[in-house]
């Protein structure tokens, strides 16, 4: 593969993480990286992606110029480059849990390696929860998940004080993509009372990696935030497109359906868009091939 992306997190206290900015930016252009990495005292997250020989000394920059003693990573193949751009942005948290008390720096969870997952899970005592929002809990999930049902994880706590009152004497196994959200979840739920609360370590991501089809409880794939889409065991890209319309992930039985249209619609907001939106999807769309047919042709040989 031409690419490799690089996904990573890590809760660490960063006092200094405004100065790291620039420094960090410019470092990473320079080793022809792309992606976002977002900057907090509490921490940093991100992904990016570059040729296979500069993406660890990419990943190195980011350690060395934040002052992380670890940078846990996990690194996954791509066919293109996933990214357009290099973002380097400063933000409150670094992962949006809103106005509650949430610090994995002070309290969290148990850690769960992918290997003794499968253990934890299958005990019919235990609430398997997904931290994840609804469209990705759709493209795959552990086998007997609760869906919390959210658009956005700063409604997982109002979620957990609806559903889950009762609840803070019971085991819960909570897990998400690369594991940032289930580790501040846990904290969250920790300083809320819930004693018994694990995440998936490096979450699905490094599970898929890690434990083989024939072992796993991963029914699906899991979806990534870049223009692979998702991937599944291995971390190979799996069959998933974008819809133009709603932005939600696309599988192929849901290109198979009468009330797909590439570039306009998907069987989701198919019957949600007004004929004048379809109408202004359909025009972009065109104009999107036509870009590309015009970009084959300059990039093919130069006839005399």
């Amino acid at each position: 593969m031409p690419f490799t992306a690089a996904a990573f997190y890590r809760f660490h206290p960063l006092p200094h993480y405004r100065e790291a900015q620039a420094p960090l930016l410019a470092a990473l252009k320079a080793l022809g990286a792309r992606g976002s990495v977002l900057l907090a005292e509490e921490g940093v997250n991100g992904t990016i992606a570059a040729a296979p020989e500069q993406v660890e000394e990419a990943v190195a920059a980011i350690a060395r110029l934040t002052g992380l003693p670890d940078l846990p990573v996990k690194y996954s193949p791509a066919s293109e480059m996933p990214f357009k751009r290099m973002k380097v942005r400063l933000k409150k948290e670094i992962v949006t849990i809103g106005p509650v008390k949430a610090n994995p720096n002070e309290l969290v969870g148990e850690y769960v390696d992918p290997k003794d997952w499968n253990d934890l899970i299958a005990d019919p005592d235990v609430i398997v929860l997904d931290t994840r929002n609804d469209y990705e809990f759709r493209v795959g999930t552990f086998r007997n998940a609760v869906d919390p049902g959210i658009d956005s994880f700063s409604q997982f706590p109002a979620w957990v004080e609806s559903h889950l009152h009762n609840a803070k004497g019971k085991k819960i196994a909570t897990f998400c993509t690369g594991g940032i959200r289930c580790e501040k979840a846990t904290s969250y739920m920790r300083f809320a009372g819930f004693e018994k609360v694990y995440h998936l370590k490096g979450g699905i991501l490094k599970y898929l990696e890690e434990v083989p089809p024939e072992h796993s409880l991963w029914d699906g794939a899991c979806y990534v935030f870049d223009e692979r889409v998702a991937v599944g065991h291995g971390l190979q890209q799996a069959d998933f497109t974008t819809c133009h319309g709603c932005l939600d992930p696309v599988s192929s039985v849901d290109r198979q359906s009468p009330q797909y249209e590439e570039g306009v619609c998907c069987p989701r907001c198919a019957d949600t868009l007004t004929e004048e939106q379809k109408a202004s999807n359909r025009e972009r769309q065109r104009q999107f091939v036509l870009a590309q047919k015009r970009g084959a042709k300059h990039l093919g040989p130069v006839e005399a």
